[in-house]
């Protein structure tokens, strides 16, 4: 059975840019350029959600930039993924982009070898980051932690995260409670908002979890 080809609109004001963008994307099996913008009103005139999955937007555009066709596409078609195409491995557009509903970032320099994966990645509901934009953002966490900013926090608070290490460890419900100094009914209120804050059923849900989260050793 055919998989459906992800329908494109490619937004860039370069008639050759476009044209070199659309025989790469239109090379694969799974994707295939269904409209093209030469600026960013256009673009946004063009993305209407029953014959576009996915809008690949150049950032520096006449009349309306990529980001604000983003902005503007995000607003009136929400099921329409967005990828942001730039010549600039600039965090202030970086950060921009994804402001403005874009699921990825993609240096037109190397646009040949990133964009068929970061159409990929959007239509999975997964973010596109090239090495430089993981980077600042690493950046971006750290400046604010050392601002003193709340940046989130775990789902988790400190007692609940040490009674899931105990579960995952393999303690019974009153061993954790001699633990803790704490008494049984108390663990298993604990257990019970745990389980349903992080929307798991059981034992082995609670133990995958503290794999992923660090608190025990796999």
């Amino acid at each position: 059975m055919d998989t459906p080809k992800t329908r494109i609109l490619l937004a860039d004001d370069h008639a050759l840019v476009r044209h070199g963008l659309r025989l790469i994307l239109d090379a694969e099996p799974d994707l295939m350029v269904v409209a093209e913008a030469a600026d960013g009103a256009e673009a946004v005139e063009a993305a209407s959600a029953d014959d576009v999955d996915l809008a690949i937007l150049d950032i520096a555009m006449p009349r309306m930039t990529g980001i604000q066709a983003a902005r503007e596409i995000s607003r009136r078609a929400p099921g329409i993924r967005i990828l942001i195409l730039s010549m600039y491995d600039n965090e202030q557009y970086f950060f921009e982009s994804l402001k403005a509903g874009a699921s990825g970032y993609v240096l037109k320099s190397v646009a040949d070898r990133d964009l068929l994966e970061a159409c990929r990645a959007a239509m999975r509901g997964e973010p596109f980051l090239y090495p430089g934009a993981i980077t600042a953002l690493i950046r971006d966490y750290l400046q604010r932690v050392r601002q003193g900013e709340r940046v989130p926090d775990s789902i988790l608070t400190p007692r609940e995260e040490e009674i899931v290490k105990l579960i995952a460890e393999g303690n019974s419900a009153k061993e954790i409670a001699e633990t803790l100094v704490i008494s049984v009914k108390t663990v298993d209120r604990h257990r019970a908002n745990i389980l349903q804050k992080l929307g798991m059923r059981d034992r082995l849900d609670l133990t995958r979890y503290a794999i992923r989260a660090g608190l025990v050793e796999p």
